[in-house]
């Protein structure tokens, strides 16, 4: 997937290591992202990685975390 300068303003996407950054990533998907990043999402990091990326955020908004931590409780 390519993404988006809107959605990583800080960076240069091209530069993104999806692995290195899983954190980063996922942190900023699951914030900022539309529909098609966040099935992205879905389908590049396991569970797992999903939420320790949600419990070890410190820059998710609470709202989102709250959101995210109640599908992977339905997961």
């Amino acid at each position: 997937m390519e993404f988006r300068q809107s959605l990583f303003w800080d960076v240069d996407p091209k530069l993104i290591d999806i692995n290195k950054n899983a954190n980063y990533v996922i942190e900023r998907i699951l914030d900022f992202g539309n529909d098609e990043e966040v099935k992205w999402v879905w389908k590049n990091y396991d569970k797992l990685t999903i939420k320790r990326a949600l419990e070890s955020s410190r820059s998710l908004r609470k709202e989102s975390k709250n959101l995210w931590n109640l599908i992977l409780e339905k997961k």
